[in-house]
């Protein structure tokens, strides 16, 4: 006999659904961190050579693949992207009648 499986659709932000205080800034700087990272799978570099482009010591490229990017601020996340020769945009639109929220569309 088989069990029914319950679940709960995400709001799409993992931090929120857990009920974390700052949950936009978590999901923002998550988002850009991985980006970091997957820039540094897809160019296959190694530690010691994304550590020199980023201007940082091997062990802070250790901590972004183990996805500690806690530790790392929006501005310095953002910093890392356009060392890895990446531009960033940021579009301030309205948002309908609701709090506005922050988003990264990578393209």
């Amino acid at each position: 006999m088989s069990e029914k499986i319950t679940f709960e659709k995400s709001s799409g932000n993992v931090f929120e659904d857990l009920g974390l205080p700052d949950a936009e800034e978590l999901f923002l700087r998550a988002t850009l961190g991985f980006k970091v990272f997957q820039i540094i799978e897809d160019r296959k570099l190694t530690q010691a050579e994304a550590a020199k482009i980023l201007g940082v010591k091997q062990p802070e490229i250790s901590r972004l693949k183990k996805g500690n990017f806690n530790h790392y601020s929006v501005e310095r996340l953002m910093t890392f992207l356009n060392r890895l020769n990446l531009d960033i945009e940021i579009h301030i639109i309205p948002s309908e009648n609701r709090e506005g929220k922050q988003r990264v569309v990578a393209v």
